[in-house]
């Protein structure tokens, strides 16, 4: 799974109910916001529906008309829901485990991008390939989603910029340089540092993805990273499902210094619904738990079930914390505040996590956060610069980059062995 401990033991954690709120929106507000994604598509940045489909339904696409699946573990996303969202274009996450490398990570990775592929060939009505912001749009007109794939971690290439060029061939339109662990050239935001950020490889990675007109993502990577990124690339980056350090500093959010660099470079921080990323409160409970844990198999090192036994007191004494929509609104006001409006989208990360802020239960929700952005009072235009409007200004930025280097060789660079940073 994809799940970071934190949320694997969140997860366990069910004295919150995740079903939906009894939420509506007012009519004349609904309609506002039908108005604004008629005309721009929303554009969501991550969701890990494939990753589902292998660890859970033997990489089987059927049954996804409505209602998602219930073989094993309901989902978050289906067709009838997406319609529901209006949800306009979809970049389809194709993870693995970080810590699978070299051959096999190129072979994972080729039987998720081969997921997203049967996925959208099983919806035609629903779903469009897309591998442009031109065919984003195209898609959206049609009235379905325009799907595109993006890779969610660098160690997918297995150290190959062959295999990088192939899963551009391939449809991938992002990748995350890091997913939780460091890699051979990138450090990773959630473990320790070997680079001091990008090493030589990890820079020609960045070019590289320049020439090909792949959106550089910069979520799950270190401080060191972003900065040096952003200030390699010749093309606009992204955070495909990050939130901003300014309200929670959890590591995997996006600090103030690195949001000011955005105007510069037409980059977007696409703000995600993780409830420890986006909650302080969620963040401490889950530190306190896995304390908890960590002390009760200290304690009853024979015994499992001693320590299941104790976790479900502490979790009875100890309700997780409740997040909404409102703390997803925060955190995309903030980004908006501090980088601007151009350079804020959406990327919930669904399916990718255990559990969601109340009321905001899957691809259905998206308007329940437009709704909150028109009563603190957004305008329509910025409202459109959020659904989509921005992340096709930085795709179609990364397309023209691509064209002034269409003279560019291939980087020919290979993964060496080499000393890390002192």
């Amino acid at each position: 799974m994809r799940l970071s401990p934190f949320l694997l033991a969140a997860a366990a954690a069910s004295l919150i109910p995740v079903s939906a709120m009894s939420q509506s929106i007012d009519p004349k507000v609904s309609q506002r916001i039908d108005r604004i994604l008629k005309a721009t598509p929303l554009i969501d940045g991550h969701n890990d529906l494939p990753e589902q489909l292998r660890e859970n339904y033997e990489l089987n696409v059927a049954g996804l008309a409505s209602g998602g699946t219930t073989r094993n573990k309901p989902l978050m996303t289906d067709m009838a829901r997406l319609k529901a969202g209006r949800v306009g274009g979809q970049f389809w996450s194709v993870y693995i485990d970080g810590t699978v490398v070299g051959d096999a990570a190129i072979r994972q990775t080729i039987e998720q991008i081969d997921t997203v592929h049967r996925l959208v060939r099983a919806y035609p009505n629903d779903l469009a390939w897309a591998t442009s912001a031109d065919d984003l749009v195209k898609a959206h007109k049609a009235g379905k989603v325009g799907s595109l794939i993006g890779i969610e971690g660098g160690r997918q290439i297995g150290g190959s910029l062959a295999a990088l060029r192939l899963f551009y061939d391939a449809g991938a339109r992002y990748m995350t340089l890091t997913h939780n662990q460091t890699t051979e050239w990138a450090d990773s935001a959630t473990d320790q540092p070997k680079w001091n950020g990008l090493s030589p490889f990890g820079r020609e990675v960045v070019g590289e993805m320049n020439r090909l007109g792949m959106l550089v993502d910069l979520s799950h990577v270190s401080p060191d990273v972003m900065r040096q990124a952003i200030g390699l690339s010749k093309a606009p980056v992204i955070f495909s499902h990050s939130s901003a350090g300014g309200i929670v500093p959890h590591p995997r959010n996006v600090p103030d210094d690195v949001l000011r660099l955005l105007p510069a470079n037409g980059g977007v921080v696409m703000v995600n619904w993780v409830p420890g990323f986006i909650s302080q409160k969620v963040w401490d409970w889950s530190a306190s738990r896995d304390a908890e844990t960590a002390r009760l198999k200290a304690i009853h090192r024979a015994s499992q079930a001693a320590v299941d036994a104790g976790i479900k007191d502490w979790d009875a004494r100890n309700p997780r914390p409740e997040t909404t929509v409102v703390d997803v609104a925060n955190h995309v006001e903030h980004v908006a505040k501090i980088a601007g409006y151009d350079h804020v989208g959406i990327g919930a990360d669904l399916d990718g996590i255990p559990y969601t802020p109340t009321g905001l239960t899957g691809v259905e929700s998206y308007p329940l956060l437009f709704a909150e952005l028109i009563r603190r009072g957004w305008s329509d235009a910025n409202l459109a610069k959020l659904a989509g409007g921005n992340v096709l200004r930085a795709l179609r930025g990364a397309e023209a980059t691509a064209r002034s280097l269409k003279d560019a060789p291939p980087s020919m660079a290979v993964l060496e062995p080499a000393k890390p940073a002192q």
